[in-house]
């Protein structure tokens, strides 16, 4: 099988600012700074794993007016990554500001997608979704699962199609704002997911770290690097390194423990919340790796 990734989503355009003041009204004001770079979560994660040294397939819905021009040249420059288009009729934008380890996005998008492109599941050697194209997600995640192929879900967020989509899925990573929704603490909602036929069921707590379980067994828990006094300029786009990091290291080492993927992952985040923007805040190979050296526990 080929040791290559899928990933399923929603592609943007971000536009990450600082500044000191938000005007209202009839009102200017001068930013500090910016950054303009390709967004959305499965986006991200996949050129994550791409930049991080596996070959990538993104699935993403992509104009043809002059920001899906930008996309599509923009992908084409990069190593391991192909771009499998679905047809929207315009580009998506996101502008998002951050504030340490929050951040506030405003969103336009379309999400009037054109056909599904045609996938062969067997081609791959994991999947992921973020829960965008809901209806593509669900049917290569079971194409997936019916191929042996890994299934991962980005869950950011609870959605209307996420229960549909729950029992195609191998690796469930999802967030606190995941478990608000559901009204449930993050010790249930790893139940609630093996419940569903989650092998993997985590929950991101942000600077305190993860917890997770294996096939409905014991609660595990890594703790999140310590980072200096202001060095976490931005913290978007770091939960999407955080998946496309993981799944970098199952697609090279699946036997390993997931412990070892997660703690993987945790170094490449650590580096991601002091840069500012999204995908210019994914990190080289060498970088992780020296990070990893610094901070090997599990």
């Amino acid at each position: 099988m080929p040791r290559k990734i899928l990933s399923i989503g929603h592609a943007y355009i971000d536009v990450t600012f600082v500044t000191d003041h938000m005007p209202t009204g009839d009102e200017k004001h001068v930013g500090q700074d910016y950054a303009f770079c390709m967004g959305g979560n499965a986006m991200n994660a996949g050129l994550t794993s791409a930049k991080l040294g596996v070959r990538t397939d993104l699935l993403m819905p992509v104009a043809d007016d002059d920001l899906g021009q930008y996309t599509q040249f923009h992908l084409g420059k990069l190593d391991n990554v192909t771009l499998i288009k679905r047809r929207v009729n315009r580009s998506s934008l996101s502008l998002l500001l951050p504030n340490g380890d929050r951040r506030a996005i405003v969103r336009v998008r379309d999400a009037e997608y054109g056909p599904v492109p045609p996938v062969d599941m067997r081609r791959y050697f994991a999947l992921h979704v973020d829960g965008h194209q809901p209806a593509a997600a669900e049917k290569y995640a079971r194409d997936a699962k019916a191929a042996g192929v890994l299934t991962s879900l980005d869950g950011g967020s609870f959605r209307p199609t996420t229960d549909a989509l729950l029992p195609f899925i191998d690796v469930a990573v999802v967030s606190e704002r995941f478990c608000e929704q559901l009204e449930l603490t993050p010790a249930k909602t790893l139940n609630y997911l093996a419940d569903k036929g989650v092998k993997i069921a985590a929950v991101t707590l942000g600077s305190k770290g993860i917890v997770w379980k294996e096939n409905g067994g014991k609660t595990r828990k890594l703790t999140a690097i310590k980072l200096p006094k202001g060095a976490v300029v931005d913290s978007s786009g770091a939960g999407d390194v955080f998946h496309g990091a993981y799944l970098t290291s199952y697609v090279e080492n699946p036997d390993a423990d997931w412990a070892d993927h997660f703690t993987f992952a945790r170094s490449a985040s650590a580096l991601a919340v002091q840069v500012l923007g999204t995908e210019i805040s994914i990190p080289d190979r060498s970088a992780v790796d020296e990070m990893m050296k610094k901070h090997p526990n599990k």
